[in-house]
């Protein structure tokens, strides 16, 4: 039996060779515009099924290369008919949407996959497996279970990491109407995260979860901060010094996420060291107790030379009997 070759690259409107990030972003592109609850055009419905199964494959490692080992003659609506022995022993796990935010299942929404998706992952994978460990019903969707927990992402700023902060977030989720079939929403929750907040720490938000009443867990990520590195609770920033100040020493106020903070310089120091500045980085939990600041110093030099500078430094260079190793 043959069925209509699917091109999942063009439904996302990309390339073979997109990265797993390109991909990723042009699924929550696309699925945001042709949501059925926020777009209204009756062949929205569709095309949101059409996004949701290209991205259950391309979203996947083990079935874009499967997907991509028929190479890349095949055309959109062709007819397609495995050689014989395809699919043999390959198995899959159904995921659902993956990647989507939440990480709730609208992979079934409007009715199950195409043919094509069918034969292509039919041994062990799509609705078939699915329907083993989940009833359906009405138009494709699942019947909740009870008490299923999700994991959704955000990310919030080091300054929000460190103070603390109440955040208003908005995920796609699902709800259980009156027939008890899933339906999808986008749900508002707010967030308190709580101060020194790591990367990679989760925020459970009880009874939040799936239509069941599990709980929802955000893992946080820390975006980049142009002067400080995260390390855990310490903090890492560099400190630029002049040749002067690095040779005889000095005292410098330092900017630290809560105002600045008294660092000695001591003479003779070179570039790259690692002076410590104690509890000026993010708080532990909720003791009082905090990480360290890491000031990484970093010797820097003027781009122009006055003349008196340029003197100075030439006669710096007669009579320093400093020869470093090289």
């Amino acid at each position: 039996m043959s069925v209509k070759f699917q091109d999942y690259y063009s439904v996302l409107g990309l390339s073979r060779s997109a990265s797993d990030q390109e991909i990723k972003k042009a699924y929550r592109k696309l699925a945001q515009k042709f949501h059925p609850d926020v777009n209204k055009d009756p062949t929205a419905e569709a095309r949101f099924k059409e996004i949701n199964e290209a991205y259950e494959v391309l979203g996947d490692p083990e079935k874009r290369k499967k997907y991509d080992d028929l190479g890349p003659g095949w055309r959109a609506g062709q007819d397609f008919r495995p050689p014989p022995g395809w699919g043999e022993n390959v198995h899959f796990e159904f995921r659902g949407a993956p990647g989507s935010e939440g990480g709730f299942d609208f992979a079934d929404l409007g009715g199950g996959f195409s043919d094509f998706f069918e034969m292509f992952f039919g041994a062990g994978g799509g609705r078939r497996a699915a329907e083993g460990s989940r009833r359906q019903t009405g138009r494709g969707f699942r019947r909740p279970s009870a008490a299923e927990d999700q994991e959704a992402e955000i990310s919030i700023s080091l300054e929000d990491a460190f103070h603390g902060a109440r955040k208003a977030i908005q995920l796609q989720s699902a709800s259980a109407d009156e027939y008890g079939q899933a339906r999808p929403q986008v749900k508002t929750y707010h967030v308190r995260i709580p101060p020194g907040t790591t990367d990679g720490s989760r925020i459970r938000l009880s009874g939040q979860g799936g239509p069941g009443g599990g709980d929802l867990y955000l893992r946080v990520h820390l975006e980049p901060h142009p002067v400080f590195r995260v390390h855990g609770h310490d903090l890492e920033r560099d400190l630029p010094l002049t040749p002067w100040e690095a040779a005889l020493g000095a005292k410098i106020h330092v900017h630290t996420l809560d105002g600045t903070a008294a660092l000695t310089i001591p003479p003779g120091t070179s570039g790259g060291q690692h002076l410590r500045l104690r509890a000026r980085g993010l708080p532990r939990g909720r003791s009082e107790e905090r990480g360290d600041l890491i000031v990484v110093t970093r010797i820097v030099l003027p781009s122009h030379l006055t003349e008196k500078e340029r003197e100075l430094f030439e006669q710096l260079a007669r009579q320093s009997s400093f020869k470093p190793e090289r």
